[in-house]
């Protein structure tokens, strides 16, 4: 058996942070439960992060960089407020069954009794505020709709929804609920067109 290097290593024990921390909940996940996971030493865990919370965040960290490059292509494809509600409801799905809002929410709750993490979590949720917002303003921006509700402030509607949603699936075991709000935004969407036409610039 080759001795591991310190990048496997902390590739392991990122990996298994991950897979602890969705499957075991905040609470449930220590250095011990990790290692045990990755199958090293639980002292490796402070020797390449620091503690338990560092490892955790580099976890997200690592969800977040794939998550943005795969959906990045998806929304760009999108053209139209139709399209963009689409493209949301996949997002959404994808990230509840590959268990990334499942990450981002327990250290939200984390971060409740944990006011060290709460900086580190607004850092993190930043990039995906400023997405969402130069997604709105690339699809709706000049139009009445945009300055009905601005983009940025739609961004941060869209993650306070977004981190929303996924608590209520805890309540709502068959998702039906949940499904039937995207459902809504599908149906509204196309009666919000006329309010999407960019107005033309007035001349100087």
């Amino acid at each position: 058996m080759t001795k591991q290097t310190g990048a496997e290593t902390r590739e392991r024990l990122i990996e298994a942070a991950a897979r602890t921390l969705r499957s075991e909940g905040y609470a449930g996940t220590s250095a011990r439960t990790i290692a045990k996971a990755a199958e090293v030493n639980s002292a490796l865990v402070f020797y390449h992060f620091g503690g338990v919370d560092p490892l955790l965040l580099a976890a997200l960290d690592r969800s977040s960089e794939q998550r943005m490059t795969a959906y990045q292509a998806a929304v760009d494809e999108a053209r139209t407020l139709e399209e963009l509600v689409e493209v949301a409801t996949g997002i959404y799905r994808a990230d509840l069954e590959g268990g990334h809002i499942t990450l981002f929410s327990e250290l939200v709750g984390a971060s409740i009794a944990r006011p060290e993490l709460r900086e580190e979590i607004v850092k993190r949720a930043e990039p995906w505020i400023a997405f969402i917002e130069q997604t709105l303003e690339r699809v709706i921006g000049g139009s009445p709709l945009a300055k009905l509700m601005p983009p940025r402030d739609l961004a941060y509607a869209s993650i306070t929804f977004y981190l929303g949603v996924n608590l209520f699936t805890h309540l709502d075991a068959d998702r039906s609920r949940t499904e039937a709000l995207f459902a809504l935004a599908g149906r509204v969407a196309p009666r919000a067109r006329l309010l999407t036409v960019r107005l033309p610039r007035r001349r100087a």
